[in-house]
């Protein structure tokens, strides 16, 4: 199985835990925008440094492989390129930029875990006024000037989605958190012992 095959069925079964606009983009991802549909991001070198680190900060390396080593950070990045739309990428932006005038690259690690938290509180509050801004883009009032200054997802919520969607997706993810069971036999409760892996069939 290769990764967009993957993808695919991680799409199905998690289809409840993902966002309505990253089941949307897997969807465009898996029907091959045209690169001139595409809206490029045009990220900084210091800007890819800083989401590989919020990425391996989500999913730290340790006995296993952790985000960088599977490629989550180039995986977040090709997905907001080639699958989401502009609304994402203005609020994706907002959050890199958002940590970059902060100076998150020379914070201490205490620091960046302190600023994470409040990016992730400050995102509850901004998931409220996307849930908001929906509702009101359904009434179909002014939708030109409101499209223009949509907001899509909030940054922290794209991050933790796509990390976690790249890191279970990619091989090294995959072998460092499950095991291959190729013959599962009856189907019947297993008790995992303490640190055994999930068994996926």
């Amino acid at each position: 199985m290769n990764r967009r095959e993957a993808l695919a069925k991680a799409t199905l079964l998690l289809g409840g835990a993902l966002s309505g606009p990253t089941l949307l983009a897997l969807g465009r991802w898996e029907n091959a925008i045209s690169p001139d549909m595409r809206d490029k991001l045009n990220l900084s070198a210091q800007q890819k440094q800083l989401i590989a680190e919020v990425a391996e900060m989500i999913i730290p390396r340790t006995e296993t492989v952790g985000a960088k080593d599977v490629g989550v950070p180039a995986f977040i990045e090709m997905m907001i390129n080639d699958c989401y739309q502009t609304p994402e990428h203005r609020s994706f932006m907002a959050g890199v930029t958002g940590l970059e005038g902060l100076k998150f690259l020379q914070m201490s690690a205490a620091q960046k875990v302190e600023t994470l938290k409040q990016v992730e509180q400050k995102a509850k509050e901004e998931m409220k006024a996307y849930n908001a801004q929906t509702i009101k883009f359904g009434d179909n009032q002014d939708m030109e000037s409101m499209n223009a200054v949509k907001m899509g997802l909030p940054f922290w919520r794209l991050m933790k989605e796509l990390t976690l969607l790249g890191y279970y997706t990619s091989e090294g993810g995959t072998k460092a958190s499950f095991e291959y069971a190729p013959n599962p036999g009856k189907f019947e409760l297993t008790k995992l012992k303490p640190g055994q892996k999930t068994i996926v069939y």
